[in-house]
């Protein structure tokens, strides 16, 4: 059976599926053809005996081996399996929120599919996500990568995205977490924001937790991450920042800058206005340069900051998205409601 949802191939490998799953587990692919099979099989292992239904959602990157194609295959096989054919590779967060926008668990599970995350914590941490938490993520404290050349920028960058964000977290690199969907709904995913889902959740007001969980040496093929990650990592990290600090008040960042900008340009102005009625030649003074140059740029971060302000606006109110967001509603006794009613929003 084939569905379209925003564009993206489905292939379901049974043919009921109406049963609503409690849990959907989305992985990523990428020429990961050796150990599909191998995953499928502890995946399976793990979860057909918890006696919940479930879903496995993976998302095939536009693999140049035959990873699609062994994908369709085991599809038509397993009833639980839900094969998700991306066109060509868009990279890890447009397939993770591929994803996210096929599967219809109540809780969402994301897994590294090299075999290096372990099926057996996804019952571990599915069981405290439902202690009260929104989103609860894997530390893999005990990592098995050889070169120190991955652990080392892993550490270092797990220290500044805490002190960055606020949210203080020992393995952001850890693709093992577990969400709530309504968080998931909440979040939407772009550039390469994967590695920041805990920062974005704060974002959203969600409770957050971490439990240790395994790391196991990869069986096969080689890590997909280069030098490059780090820079882009440099850049989402600022983005995150932005987002959690100025995303509905763009204008006290870039409006305070401009009239701190322009203020300066003033002083300096009335100084060299000043000098040039003493009787000074102020033409090739360097100051006089930097005082236009600052009241421009002040200007110009003005003016940036009102459009900001604009644009945010109309994300909001072309969505019909709130600015805040409501956990609970406890209602008191009042006609027509129940004493001490709890609505879960």
């Amino acid at each position: 059976m084939s569905d379209l949802k925003k564009g993206i191939p489905v292939l379901y490998g049974g043919e009921d599926v109406k049963v609503q799953p409690s849990i959907s587990v989305v992985i990523p692919l990428y020429n990961e053809a050796d150990g599909l099979e191998l995953l499928l099989e502890q995946l399976l292992g793990v979860l057909r005996p918890i006696k919940e239904p479930f879903e496995l959602v993976l998302i095939d990157d536009g693999s140049t081996d035959d990873t699609g194609e062994r994908l369709q295959k085991l599809a038509r096989e397993t009833p639980e399996l839900v094969a998700v054919l991306l066109r060509r590779n868009y990279g890890q967060t447009p397939a993770m929120a591929a994803g996210f926008d096929v599967s219809r668990g109540h809780v969402i599970v994301t897994m590294d599919g090299d075999l290096q995350n372990d099926p057996d914590d996804i019952p571990r941490i599915i069981n405290r996500l439902r202690e009260g938490y929104d989103l609860v993520s894997g530390w893999r404290h005990q990592r098995r990568d050889k070169a120190l050349s991955r652990k080392l920028p892993s550490r270092l960058a797990n220290h500044l995205i805490g002190n960055v964000t606020g949210v203080r977290l020992h393995d952001y690199g850890c693709s093992l977490k577990a969400y709530r969907r309504e968080l998931v709904e909440d979040m939407n995913l772009y550039g390469e924001l994967h590695r920041f889902l805990p920062a974005l959740a704060s974002i959203e007001g969600a409770r957050i937790d971490e439990i240790k969980v395994n790391h196991r040496m990869r069986p096969f093929g080689r890590s997909k991450y280069g030098i490059d990650r780090t820079f882009r990592v440099l850049m989402d990290l600022l983005t995150i920042w932005f987002l959690q600090r100025f995303l509905t008040q763009p204008m006290h960042v870039f409006g305070f800058a401009g009239l701190l900008a322009v203020t300066i340009s003033f002083l300096m102005s009335f100084y060299l206005l000043v000098v040039k009625i003493m009787g000074e030649d102020i033409g090739s003074r360097p100051l006089l340069l930097l005082s236009v140059v600052l009241g421009l740029a002040g200007v110009q971060m003005f003016c940036l900051g009102l459009l900001g302000e604009l644009l945010m606006r109309t994300y909001h109110e072309s969505q019909n998205r709130s600015i805040y967001r409501v956990r609970q509603v406890v209602r008191g006794n009042c006609p027509g409601a129940d004493e001490g009613a709890v609505e879960d929003v």
